[in-house]
């Protein structure tokens, strides 16, 4: 599945995304996060990461029903991908990925999202204080409004 494109518009806006999850009712629900394409811990595919919040309602609804669409723009120019998620955090342990590799994964999405930190170690500590969670969506499709 060709990424290139949602990569390109993310870096132009620093990684904002709209990510859209559904709540219980089946309504939609969506928010402004960072985010980007990395490699998944466990298979090294292509998926996009964000992080979220403990207990952020992003991460409730994609417990019961993980499945997201997040899309980025740039200009007039547009991309979109729904896909599979898994939420890896310390409240979401994930098989074979210790809590360590949970560390460093919230790295790897943050800077998959353009971020850079000055120091890691006070990162990581807020990571930890704040309960956050990694989010990979696997991409099932990919598009745009830029012709194929």
């Amino acid at each position: 599945m060709d990424l290139d494109h949602f990569t390109a518009l993310g870096r132009a806006e620093q990684g904002l995304c709209i990510v859209s999850t559904l709540r219980p009712d089946g309504s939609i629900q969506s928010s402004l996060v960072n985010a980007g394409i990395l490699a998944h811990p466990s298979t090294g595919e292509p998926v996009v990461g964000f992080v979220v919040s403990g207990g952020a309602r992003k991460q409730v609804h994609l417990r019961a029903r993980p499945t997201a669409t997040i899309a980025t723009r740039s200009g007039w120019d547009w991309a979109a991908v729904d896909g599979r998620a898994e939420v890896i955090g310390p409240d979401d342990p994930s098989p074979g990925i210790t809590p360590d590799r949970i560390r460093l994964l919230l790295r790897e999405v943050f800077v998959a999202a353009g971020g850079s930190h000055d120091d890691w170690d006070a990162y990581d500590r807020t990571m930890a204080d704040e309960r956050r969670a990694a989010v990979l969506v696997t991409p099932v499709r990919a598009y745009s409004n830029r012709p194929r």
